[in-house]
């Protein structure tokens, strides 16, 4: 009898029948050789230069950009991302290697005067080696590359180990990001928990984006062997919404964030928290807005909510709402593909598994505040705290409220999804571990700071 290699197989959402990618998974040993492959490249890459990796990033962003509309495509047939998301994706990829393509040349560290007697103090930030990534299939370019440009930036290599579903994204943004960096500087490792395991066990600094219980054990695991690591999981974000609030406007922000990629976003709005008289003007034109939103193919330049990854997340969404009172969606289209219909629910029982945990999908809870205190109480009573979205035509107001938010990211009278990729990103208790992502952040991350002290010879030690 001979054993099974583990295929990693993914399907094009929409139409299941349609696979895109299908092959062995690398394994455990061949993870490892990734990495110590990537090590062995990583000082070359390093000492080439600022300029050398300025000019490298700066080049795939422009390459990205000329394939925009192939890779937009992909997205949409792989993830079923709707079209226009897709290609406002790509757009911000490019954005973000653009970005980073100038951080070789900021300062690494300081000059600083000592104690007493000749000689300088030096801090300066250095690369870490090997950096290990760990990606979701939810943005197959843009979280591979917010992690990946600034360490590559900063004299890092890399290995990314995609989410299976989005195997076929990773392995054409590596061939892109081939055309400009030494071999082994950039590589993608296929797999699933195999692989990513091994990666984690292996490299230097880990950044992974993902599910709570798996981020949880690659951050103990990381932390285990001592060295950095940040995960970015879950949220079950609330949209508060005041009586002054514009309810028309903040009813399509809030439909937007529900159904948006039939909320496969860990900043989709989960739980809709309505205070004192907005309670019922919200409840009719959230119904009806989510009731408007297009629902269907993602290559369909209209559409907003398109399919869910999978089956099985696809039927969560419909248990979630079970014996629950639906005030839109609850159904699933009569289509190929993995389909729901956006759902907003009420009567929601506090110890209910939508105000407890994330339903990856494009369903909503409609709750009830007596005051801004108390709505504050309802968003902060969950174990996640990534974004909230604050709605009201009252500046005061909201900046008195907002301080006592456990949230690391707070949105006025804004969508709660939408990420500013020259900040950092993060949130709050299961949300997220360890540093914050993007913007400059970043840059500290994917590097470790030394103090030199430098004595003139023949000083007192």
């Amino acid at each position: 009898m001979t054993d099974t290699l583990p295929t990693v197989i993914s399907r094009n959402p929409a139409d299941p029948a349609d696979v895109l990618v299908s092959l062995p998974a690398p394994g455990a040993f061949t993870a490892v050789d990734t990495v110590e492959r990537a090590r062995a490249a990583q000082p070359g890459w390093q000492y080439a230069g600022a300029a050398t990796r300025s000019a490298a990033l700066g080049a795939i962003a422009s390459a990205i950009e000329a394939a925009a509309g192939e890779l937009a495509a992909l997205a949409v047939r792989e993830v079923g991302k709707p079209l226009a998301e897709a290609r406002a994706e790509v757009a911000r990829t490019v954005a973000i290697w653009r970005y980073y393509a100038q951080a070789p040349f900021e300062p690494a560290g300081a000059v600083h005067e000592t104690a007493a007697g000749p000689g300088l103090l030096l801090t300066r930030r250095r690369p870490h080696g090997v950096a290990g990534l760990i990606t979701p299939w939810n943005f197959p370019f843009a979280i591979p590359t917010w992690k990946a440009a600034p360490a590559l930036a900063t004299g890092n290599t890399v290995v990314l180990k995609p989410a299976p579903e989005a195997t076929a994204c990773a392995l054409r943004l590596a061939e892109i990001i081939h055309q400009y960096v030494p071999e082994s500087v950039f590589t993608v490792l296929p797999g699933g928990g195999t692989e990513g395991n091994a990666l984690v066990s292996a490299a230097d600094v880990v950044s992974f984006t993902g599910s709570t219980p798996i981020g949880q054990a690659v951050a103990r695991a990381a932390t285990a062997r001592g060295i950095p690591v940040q995960a970015e999981m879950g949220g079950l974000n609330a949209a508060l919404v005041l009586p002054d609030a514009d309810i028309e406007q903040a009813a399509s922000h809030i439909a937007a964030a529900i159904a948006g990629y039939a909320g496969q976003k860990c900043t989709a709005t989960s739980r809709v928290i309505a205070v004192g008289a907005a309670l019922d003007p919200l409840r009719e034109a959230l119904s009806e807005a989510l009731r408007a939103l297009p629902v269907g193919d993602p290559a369909d330049p209209a559409t907003v909510c398109g399919p869910l990854i999978h089956e099985y997340a696809r039927d969560q969404v419909g248990e979630a709402a079970r014996g629950l009172s639906v005030l839109a969606g609850g159904t699933v289209p009569d289509r190929d593909g993995w389909y729901t219909a956006p759902t907003l629910v009420e009567k929601v029982s506090p110890g209910h598994r939508l105000l407890r945990e994330e339903v990856f999908g494009p369903i909503a809870s409609l709750l009830a505040a007596d005051d801004l205190a108390h709505a504050i109480r309802i968003t902060n009573a969950v174990p996640y705290g990534l974004v909230t979205s604050v709605h009201t035509a009252d500046l005061n107001t909201a900046l008195n409220g907002l301080d006592l938010l456990d949230t690391g990211m707070i949105r006025l009278n804004a969508p709660s999804t939408g990420v500013d990729f020259h900040l950092p990103f993060g949130g709050s208790k299961a949300s997220s571990h360890g540093a914050r992502e993007q913007g400059k952040a970043a840059l500290d991350f994917f590097t470790s700071s030394r103090t030199y002290t430098l004595a003139p010879a023949g000083s007192a030690a």
